[in-house]
């Protein structure tokens, strides 16, 4: 059995930021001093990506999205620039959605029209909340102000669809002004609504100095009240953190989810693709640093990883991102995009039964129950690979795995 070839996705990695927000533990740097140095990031994203798109060439791209950092510090023009090369190499389905994320406190008045004219059909914009003190609390340089005029400015421009970020948890809140930010949010009828908690991860300013957060019991109160708000105004809750209609599900992520494969060019970008002549699944990643990422003079010494994930590695993959998902997981789609008998996920999946954090549906998908959501880190664990494992699993080598 070998793994078919998944869609494929873009993503490309914007990487300054005015500040840094002190939870933040993406790959983001402050602007230097000189400014944005956005013509020497440019050519070599273009060098990137010429690079990585050369025995891709066949396949089509379903989904764009430029993330960072903070991607609306780049011109529309530069942002056109990489569109253009990217066509230059791949064929876009008709119906490609391409995603800019933005902040609030970066954009330039009536700027959204003309990143449509690039090419540009969906933002995501970094709200995280209305409230100007729970901003300041975040180290966020908008406030609710800006953001109501960025929500104007993406309507004006023809962009309706959108993403609010929102965040709860965040320091001193109370559950009802968690809600008050969703609230808000559903006011401006965005297209999709990520909504998520206000996590302390290791090396941030927030996990040296941590804030005053709210307890376990208030922030559990936060998310089920607003769960309940969001699916009482009609926003499908289809991910952990993700609430939309079904026409306006965030393609691009739904591909990482169900173990798609992308393209990852610019600093610290991540990619995965599937080989399916050989069978094999490699992830690649960048420099992360941009100085470094820049200096290269040659496209391979951008490259800070290039490893082929193991069959085992392939069963965690899998379920570390498609147990996240409502829609259930199958066999079917687990052998598509593992190259990998079912039965070498039989024996985890059956023990989440026991547990009570999986059930199968009578259409014979697999389920998360309200249990296993809850305590999905433990779900996913349970499909962690061992020693064990990789004797159980690799036997012939990858590609060869028959039933």
């Amino acid at each position: 059995m070998t793994a078919a070839r998944p869609p494929l996705s873009l993503y490309v990695h914007m990487p300054w930021c005015v500040r840094k927000c002190p939870y933040c533990d993406f790959n983001s740097h402050q602007l230097p001093a000189g400014g944005l140095p956005e013509q020497a990031y440019l050519r070599a994203l273009l060098d990137d990506i010429d690079f990585t798109a050369r025995g891709h060439e066949e396949r089509e791209i379903v989904s764009v999205f430029f993330g960072g950092g903070t991607p609306s510090l780049f011109s529309p023009r530069s942002v056109a620039t990489v569109l253009a090369r990217a066509r230059r190499w791949f064929e876009f389905v008709a119906d490609v959605e391409i995603t800019l994320e933005a902040n609030p406190g970066t954009l330039e008045r009536g700027r959204f029209d003309v990143y449509r004219e690039a090419g540009i059909n969906r933002v995501s914009l970094g709200v995280q909340s209305f409230d100007d003190q729970k901003l300041r609390a975040l180290g966020r340089i908008h406030n609710g102000a800006e953001t109501q005029a960025a929500i104007s400015d993406l309507r004006a421009g023809g962009i309706d669809n959108f993403n609010l970020d929102l965040m709860y948890g965040l320091p001193r809140q109370s559950p009802d002004e968690a809600l008050r930010d969703v609230d808000l949010a559903l006011e401006n009828r965005p297209a999709h609504i990520s909504h998520y908690q206000l996590t302390l991860e290791p090396g941030t300013g927030f996990a040296k100095r941590p804030p005053e957060l709210p307890d376990d019991e208030a922030v559990c109160e936060m998310q089920l009240a607003c769960q309940d708000r969001l699916a009482a105004a009609g926003y499908d809750q289809y991910e952990v953190s993700a609430y939309a209609g079904s026409s306006r599900r965030c393609r691009h992520n739904l591909n990482y989810w169900r173990f798609g494969d992308y393209l990852g060019v610019g600093a610290g970008a991540h990619g995965k693709l599937t080989d399916a002549a050989n069978g094999e699944v490699v992830r690649t990643a960048r420099s992360r640093h941009p100085a470094k990422y820049m200096a290269a003079t040659s496209p391979e010494q951008r490259i800070a990883e290039r490893r082929v994930i193991t069959p085992a590695e392939r069963v965690f993959e899998f379920f570390l991102n498609t147990l996240r998902l409502r829609e259930g997981i199958d066999a079917e789609l687990f052998e598509r995009r593992t190259g990998l008998a079912w039965r070498h996920a039989e024996p985890r999946v059956e023990l989440a039964r026991r547990k009570g954090f999986l059930w199968k549906h009578p259409s014979g998908r697999w389920m998360t129950s309200s249990l296993g959501r809850r305590f999905l880190n433990d779900l996913q664990m349970i499909f962690l690979p061992s020693a064990r494992d990789e004797d159980s699993v690799s036997g012939p080598q990858p590609g060869s795995l028959t039933d």
